[in-house]
């Protein structure tokens, strides 16, 4: 029997899958599978128009797969409609349910499957969203109890949670390598995220430790989840001191303290004892001791012995005793690896009292005594006294006496001791050691051990104001009493360290809410915000902006209006694109509202698509012609800039389709000098989105407020294109360093050919798309068929004005009318946006054998001959000798955007390769632009003017000859001698 054919979540699977062709039918969809496994919101009842029987969604089996259908396919297309619905929430419960399913058993299956599904995919932005939910609703307790509670098998059980905290502690860093240097969700920054899991994984172990709550697996499943946290390093041997720094115990420990000394919650430290000595590892027990011992409160202080820091002590050693047992009570195995963390870290003096007063006993010394034997071996021995910093040297002695104080006078063991070889070996190696300091430490063990055992011993050594000798006076001062024998009910209640302190930081004392004023005697002179009094007019009030949106919403009242959906695939972008185009004067409202919702969201529809699979490759070149074709018969509000973003967000996101398809159009007779600049101002500003540099602001010192810049900067700006120009001539001018051309950013080979051969690949394994750079696809996809194109363009336009020269009056064709690209205004245009794409790809691989050259040609071609009749017959007009036809026959705008055309290029190649390129390959074409600039220069030296000169073209003309001309001289000059070899 067939059972996936038959199998109607399968089916609901492969439509969501497919494209959906409206909400309605998608919310239909999402609503089945989650009313029958019960977290339906109630709210969405109404949407489940095929109900599922009830059993047919199985967790395991059908629950991963509408996940990743979900995340690959639903997100991506359909989150922005269902945000504006408010259904969102839908998608959501399939992976996050709500707090009103929270409860469910299949609420805690559904989360669980959600991080399996969530990390095994290609993250986004709504991946890291559903992390962050998951964080938070259904942390490490929740799941612990999800997945023991189920009636599985004890391996399968195990199986699951391993592979669940596996996900779990990989959340941060899959979440760091998706966003880079971008802003991280602050749950889901590494610190923040295990110090929750750290707070979360105390409440489990709290939860356990009840007789009544301990379930199958309670103690191997946490075992499993503290060694890999020891693992991760969040049980370290210091305080942290960045917020990417975690710490197990600097988290939990004001819980675990209140509930071990406050509460006195008998279970819960015997559990906490049972988990931590039952590690199968001995490594791993060590590591959470330690991290345990330097998570002590206020060690920061050495020899004092006031009352009030001896009592810090005793409290310590109390919340020892109380969380991990009395030492008394140890096995052997568990004193020795006790010992092993107390004397194998190092630890301060405060530490070292803290643990004397822990491990001593009213009644038993033998814990004691067995730890004086450990230590007495680890003291004397040779490789400690002379390799050991002065530090160990000092913590150890302090070890030593401080638990000798412990011992009772006249002890057997203190007698045995003093006598014993180990020690009076370990006093000689520390007498003969060179640094004085360390010498002390040893002589000083000796006299308190032999005063101890009744017994008389005295270097007379300790008068002085060395430091070594002070800390040794310090020393017994502070062995004078015990820090056991403090009472802390005679100590101020404010000194004691509250359990619930350092839980959270200090929150700042709120600021006192600010008050108006109003001083109502006297006279005000700032009338604007009073109103007249006016009397009561019968005529019902204006309705409000919300009422209009709500008239406008009702169904009863717009029973004739056409409802236009928000496109939500390429296809039906490009459908609305056409279709408001189509005007047949049926139905003008409602194309209106075709054309303005294409417009509104067509760039993010088209940003969302960039890496979602080949939607965006197969419907870029129909996008195109569907946004140049459109005019603005409805007269929309911000017409021309939906299209240009729309067009800017095609090139940016779909170079290798988009830009061919523009330079294209551009070269058709079919557009007016608006649409004409749109296309130049999509190539130059998707370049510049794929290069990364920053976008131009209309208002580079001074920006009005939004509403006003919105208004009015369409209007002031001169284009996008102007100022990056002016930008990059500026910097020649001023012969700023290119700060982006550095060895790291230079092309690594030079390619001779545009396009390389295409070899046989085997075929892999592809790693996620990336964004195309624009030194990639300028030469091919931009600047190639810009320049081919033009040629092409150019040989037929002069073609064809000769083809109707014998002609007379409007017979007569010519390529330089008005609105075509020969045109002074859109041949500029032209020229000043190739400059700045060619300085965009200068670090291309065939930008010095192939780009430079065919742009250096195309100026000089255009800037000294004619590109139509028309300027030909108007420089015959023109009375002058021979040396004003160079000037007189070409428009002053056109030389300037060649001039600065060739001396962008100049100046690149002297950044990249001094112009070595250039002059050995190209020598001729080098020759002849200093030859060409150097007699324009001096036309425009001795007086002759070109035709449209005046304002900002008097002075940028001659300024960009002159720099041409400087330019062409550092290059040919620097490369002579081979170029005459070459000649």
């Amino acid at each position: 029997m067939d059972h996936e054919g038959a199998d109607p979540v399968r089916e609901i699977i492969k439509q969501l899958q497919a494209p959906v062709p409206d909400l309605s039918t998608l919310l239909s969809l999402l609503a089945g599978p989650l009313d029958c496994l019960g977290l339906l919101p109630p709210r969405f009842q109404q949407n489940n128009a095929n109900p599922l029987p009830k059993g047919a969604v199985h967790i395991a089996r059908h629950i991963p797969s509408m996940q990743r259908a979900i995340v690959e396919h639903i997100y991506p297309t359909w989150e922005p409609v269902l945000s504006q619905d408010g259904s969102q929430c839908l998608l959501q419960q399939y992976f996050c349910p709500d707090t009103f399913h929270f409860a469910l058993h299949t609420s805690g299956s559904v989360a669980l499957q959600a991080y399996s599904t969530l990390l095994s995919t290609c993250l986004s932005q709504q991946c890291i969203m559903l992390l962050e939910m998951l964080t938070q609703s259904y942390p490490v307790d929740r799941l612990h109890s999800a997945i023991f509670s189920a009636t599985r098998t004890e391996v399968r059980v195990e199986m699951t949670w391993e592979d669940y905290i596996q996900n779990v502690v990989a959340v941060p860093a899959k979440v760091a390598n998706y966003v880079g240097t971008g802003a991280i969700p602050v749950i889901l920054q590494q610190g923040n995220y295990f110090n929750h899991l750290s707070t979360r994984c105390e409440c489990l172990i709290y939860s356990l430790s009840s007789e009544g709550a301990r379930k199958r697996g309670s103690s191997t499943s946490l075992t499993y989840l503290l060694t890999k946290l020891v693992n991760l390093g969040l049980f370290p041997s210091s305080i942290p001191e960045l917020p990417s720094q975690s710490s197990f115990f600097h988290t939990a420990l004001p819980v675990i303290r209140k509930r071990a000394v406050v509460e006195q919650d008998q279970n819960y430290c015997a559990f906490w004892s049972e988990l931590l000595f039952g590690m199968p590892s001995t490594l791993t027990i060590q590591a959470i001791l330690s991290s345990l011992f330097f998570s002590l409160e206020g060690m920061d202080f050495e020899l004092e012995s006031d009352p009030l820091h001896r009592g810090t002590v005793k409290r310590e050693a109390l919340f020892l005793r109380a969380f991990l047992g009395d030492p008394e009570m140890y096995s052997t195995e568990q004193c020795e690896v006790v010992f092993s963390v107390v004397l194998g870290r190092d630890f301060t003096i405060a530490h070292a009292r803290v643990f004397v007063c822990w491990l001593s006993s009213v009644s038993n010394s033998k814990t004691l005594e067995s730890f004086l034997d450990e230590l007495i071996t680890k003291w004397s021995s040779a490789d400690h006294v002379k390799h050991s910093l002065l530090s160990r040297h000092r913590y150890l002695t302090s070890l030593l006496v401080l638990s000798l104080s412990y011992l009772d006078q006249g002890s057997p063991y203190l007698s045995s001791m003093a006598t014993t070889g180990r020690f009076i070996t370990g006093v000689g190696s520390y007498i003969n050691h060179l640094d004085n300091s360390v010498r002390l430490c040893g002589m000083l063990a000796a006299e308190i051990v032999a005063s101890s055992s009744g017994r008389q011993l005295d270097f007379g050594v300790w008068e002085g104001n060395e430091p070594s000798k002070t800390w040794a006076r310090s020393l017994r001062e502070l062995l004078r009493s015990r820090d056991r024998d403090v009472d802390l009910s005679t100590l101020p209640e404010n000194d004691h360290v509250h359990p619930d302190s350092t839980a959270t930081p200090d929150a700042p004392e709120s600021a006192p809410a600010a008050s108006i004023i109003v001083n109502a005697a006297g006279y005000d002179s700032d009338d604007s915000m009073t109103g007249y009094q006016s009397p009561s007019s019968s005529r019902s009030p204006s309705p409000t902006p919300s009422e209009l949106d709500e008239r406008e919403k009702d169904p009863s009242l717009n029973v004739t209006t056409k409802k236009v959906q928000r496109p939500v695939y390429l296809a039906q972008l490009g459908e609305l694109l056409r279709g408001s185009n189509a005007f047949n004067g049926t139905d003008s409202a409602h194309e209106a509202d075709q054309m303005e919702m294409a417009l509104i969201h067509g760039e993010d529809l088209i940003r969302r698509k960039q890496f979602f699979g080949t939607e965006l490759e197969e419907n870029a070149v129909n996008l195109v012609h569907g946004y140049l074709n459109l005019t603005d018969k409805f007269e929309l509000d911000n017409f021309n800039k939906h299209c240009q973003a729309g067009l800017v967000a095609l090139v940016a996101c779909s170079p290798t389709k988009a830009a061919p398809s523009i330079v294209e159009e551009f070269f058709k007779n079919q557009y007016s000098i608006e649409h004409r600049h749109m296309m130049l101002n999509a190539l130059v500003l998707g370049a510049q989105e794929l290069s990364g540099l920053p976008k131009v602001p209309s208002f580079p010192s001074k920006a009005l407020p939004p509403a006003l810049h919105d208004k009015y900067a369409p209007q002031i700006a001169a284009g996008p294109v102007p100022r990056l120009l002016a930008d990059v001539v500026q910097s020649v001018y001023r012969e700023e360093k290119d700060t982006s051309t550095n060895e790291a950013n230079r092309p690594r080979e030079r390619r001779l050919r545009i396009r390389q051969p295409v070899g046989i690949s085997e075929n892999v394994d592809e790693a996620p798309p990336k964004a195309a750079t624009f030194t990639s696809v300028a030469a091919e996809h931009f600047l190639g068929p810009l320049l081919n194109r033009f040629w092409i363009f150019l040989r037929d336009e002069q073609t064809r004005e000769d083809r109707t020269a014998h002609l007379k009056g409007r017979q007569q064709y010519y390529g330089a009318g008005t609105g075509l690209i020969l045109n002074p205004i859109v041949l500029g245009y032209f020229i000043n946006s190739l400059c700045v794409l060619m300085h965009l790809a200068r670090h291309a691989p065939e930008w010095s054998a192939v780009l430079a050259p065919d742009a250096l040609e195309l100026a000089v071609s255009v800037g000294t001959k004619p590109v139509s009749r028309l300027e030909e017959e108007e420089g015959s007009e023109d009375l002058g000798d021979e040396r004003s036809d160079a000037v007189n026959k070409k428009q002053a705008s056109i030389l300037t955007s060649v001039l600065e055309l060739i001396l962008v290029v100049l100046d690149s190649a002297l950044d990249l390769d001094e112009g070595r390129s250039l002059s050995l390959e190209h020598t001729s074409l080098m020759l002849g632009i200093r030859e060409w600039t150097a007699s324009l220069f001096t036309h425009l030296d001795s007086g002759l003017r070109a035709q449209g000169s005046g304002g900002s073209a008097e002075t940028n003309l001659p300024r960009a000859c002159a720099n041409v001309v400087i330019k062409a001289d550092l290059i040919i000059n620097k490369w002579k001698r081979s170029m005459i070899d070459i000649l």
